[in-house]
């Protein structure tokens, strides 16, 4: 299972819109989307991929919740407070968008750990487990910005830079 992973996209529109190419393109089987969405008009792109959409909001989303929420009912997404934790492929995963949220459950229970709120890149294997941000996305220089490829069943990552 491939699974697309993209944060802080931060109503970047123009940016969204390629990520949505990319994914697409990539033929991902799911999506999360790890917090930091910001408008809901950034949720409408989103409903051009080609597969489900999960993630957490971001404290960045906190003033525009409600529209957030309208537009996750409305394009049939699944979005909630952190943490998400999710089973897919016997693999258990949690979802937070700050990494100072993982003190709400215990990181050791998890083989994949996804987080954003850092726009920095985090590629980090302990064991079993793979702790993965796929850094900054609503950046304006091309060729910075990134999202992520999760290859669930081997727990590899691609990087996708636009």
């Amino acid at each position: 299972m491939k699974v697309g992973v993209v944060s802080d996209t931060h109503n970047n529109l123009k940016n969204c819109n390629r990520i949505v190419e990319l994914l697409n393109e990539a033929g991902v089987d799911r999506v999360i989307h790890t917090g930091d969405i910001t408008q809901a008009k950034t949720l409408e792109v989103f409903a051009g991929l080609n597969a489900p959409l999960w993630g957490v909001f971001g404290n960045n989303d906190i003033g525009e919740r409600d529209s957030l929420t309208s537009a996750v009912n409305q394009f049939g997404f699944e979005f909630i407070e952190p943490p998400l934790t999710l089973l897919w492929l016997e693999k258990k995963m949690v979802v937070v968008h700050d990494p100072l949220e993982l003190s709400m459950v215990n990181p050791g229970d998890y083989d994949v750990i996804l987080h954003g709120h850092t726009h920095r890149q985090t590629i980090e294997y302990h064991g079993d487990q793979l702790t993965f941000n796929p850094g900054e996305c609503a950046g304006h220089m091309a060729g910075f910005n990134a999202i992520g490829v999760l290859d669930l069943q081997e727990l590899k990552v691609e990087i996708l830079k636009f």
